[in-house]
């Protein structure tokens, strides 16, 4: 049984959650979530508590219980706080700057890199720095993830772009003959 998939969701003051079968949709003081889920699942509303529930008890049902759990959950928090997430320019003369929309990376390529952020991920960049900010938490690791994969730090020196707590593994260098 899954224990995630068993914890109740708490649902805090101001937040409007609206069940149509398997389709939610969550509206908080930050905006507004949606997502269908899985028919298997079923979601139980008792005041301000919503329970999951297994329509029935196959290994991959209650599997997706708790996944379907933990994704109501993070658009309940989202709505309400939000997430963020910060990447780390390293390497002498990249930088970052942000113009409207788009991101321009300057990460050791011959002509800077432009990235159009998505809609509902707003981002706000100190040089070496690029804190990204969203009320989906599926869409902010995608577009950090995209950002990263321009230029990955690399082993050597470490120059790259890196999540913030990344620990980059460094190799040693060639070693002089003997």
């Amino acid at each position: 049984m899954s224990r995630i998939g068993n914890k109740p969701i708490e649902i805090p003051a101001g937040v409007q959650v609206d069940i149509k079968g398997n389709h939610i949709k969550v509206t908080g003081p930050k905006g507004a979530l949606e997502r269908t889920f899985r028919p298997e699942i079923e979601f139980v509303t008792e005041g301000n508590i919503i329970s999951v529930k297994c329509r029935d008890m196959s290994k991959r049902t209650v599997a997706f219980s708790g996944l379907s759990r933990t994704l109501l959950d993070n658009m309940i928090f989202g709505t309400v706080n939000g997430f963020t997430k910060k990447l780390i320019i390293e390497g002498v003369g990249y930088r970052a700057d942000l113009q409207g929309n788009t991101i321009n990376l300057n990460v050791g390529f011959s002509n800077p890199v432009l990235f159009d952020l998505p809609a509902g991920v707003d981002a706000q960049v100190d040089r070496t720095e690029i804190t990204l900010g969203s009320i989906d938490k599926e869409l902010l690791g995608q577009t950090a993830a995209t950002i990263r994969a321009i230029r990955k730090p690399e082993p050597y020196k470490g120059k790259g772009i890196r999540y913030e707590g990344e620990r980059i593994v460094r190799k040693a260098g060639k070693s002089a003959s003997k």
